[in-house]
């Protein structure tokens, strides 16, 4: 695959800053976690490339993290890439990111999710297509309204360099890509997300997507060592499990990466390391009134302007 001069510069450094990204959150969630360490599991794709997944499990703040750095290329596209693109069937691809998903055990600790990639298609009488694409989200199982307006203020932070209204757009995108449809609601409080950023030379694209990666453990790491010590009953760890599986749902019905992944004969288990280790769904279940459970409906799992917390709205 032949590139112009600028891509042919610019590939080895998104690469570079991908596997470095990857080695600096482990380290952070290892160091948090104080019991286990990360394992590595390299892995090749017969198709074309291949990468590194590292999960550490079972340890004393998260029960899982996954985090990995694939990248992977070949002759034509599968359907979840050209669904919605279709000037990109029979073209080969390119494409290479990071991705982050951590369970932690506690469930005043929420989930966390992030995600950034560059993507490039290439053909022989056109010129390439190439964008960056990602963001982060959170997952709560119990709210708390300061843990929201911290995600989001760092999130629009994140931003703000880049114009003023780039948040504004990512957040809501992230409200609408992470929607649970079948069951009419969100999967959490939401954050970033971004695909197809070309809108911007490369270098100033690549600078956006180093500006998100970036921000993400400046985002999670403190809400977690605010939640890890709180203490748990049974019924908390049940809802914990419960709404562990909308996540599942989600994931295995409407995300983009898990499908994209399969349809490109990706590594099965790096592709599922998303997945929740233990979950549980109950029949017809709904939520006692006036419960912290049903707080966690009412005021959380919906489109929400968290930084208006900051104007008293």
């Amino acid at each position: 695959m032949t590139h112009s001069p600028e891509l042919t510069e610019t590939l080895p450094r998104i690469r570079t800053y991908l596997m470095s990204l990857q080695d600096k959150v482990c380290a952070q969630l290892a160091l948090t976690d104080g019991v286990e360490t990360f394992i590595h599991d390299d892995w090749s794709r017969e198709l074309g490339g291949g990468g590194q997944t590292r999960v550490l499990r079972n340890g004393g703040v998260f029960e899982q993290a996954g985090v990995n750095f694939s990248e992977v290329f070949g002759t034509s596209l599968p359907p979840a890439a050209t669904a919605k693109r279709p000037d990109l069937v029979d073209r080969a691809f390119h494409a290479m990111g990071v991705s982050v998903v951590v369970h932690p055990l506690n469930p005043f600790v929420p989930t966390s999710h992030a995600n950034v990639r560059f993507f490039l298609s290439t053909s022989d009488d056109s010129a390439p297509i190439w964008w960056f694409g990602g963001g982060y989200d959170l997952t709560p199982y119990y709210g708390f309204e300061e843990d929201a307006l911290h995600w989001h203020q760092v999130a629009k932070a994140a931003c703000d360099p880049f114009g003023s209204d780039v948040y504004r757009k990512h957040k809501r995108w992230c409200d609408e890509y992470f929607y649970i449809k079948h069951r009419d609601e969100q999967r959490g409080i939401g954050g970033l997300f971004f695909d197809d950023l070309n809108i911007w030379p490369i270098d100033s694209c690549f600078d956006y997507l180093k500006s998100v990666g970036d921000s993400y453990l400046n985002a999670y790491m403190p809400i977690v060592e605010r939640r890890k010590g709180m203490v748990s009953s049974t019924r908390e760890r049940e809802f914990q499990l419960y709404r562990r599986g909308r996540y599942a749902e989600f994931n295995l019905v409407y995300d983009r990466g898990t499908l994209f992944g399969l349809q490109t004969g990706g590594r099965t288990e790096s592709i599922l390391m998303s997945l929740p280790p233990s979950v549980s769904w109950r029949y017809a279940w709904a939520p006692e009134k006036g419960s912290r459970e049903e707080e966690l409906y009412e005021k959380y799992l919906r489109p929400r302007d968290w930084l208006g917390l900051e104007r008293g709205q």
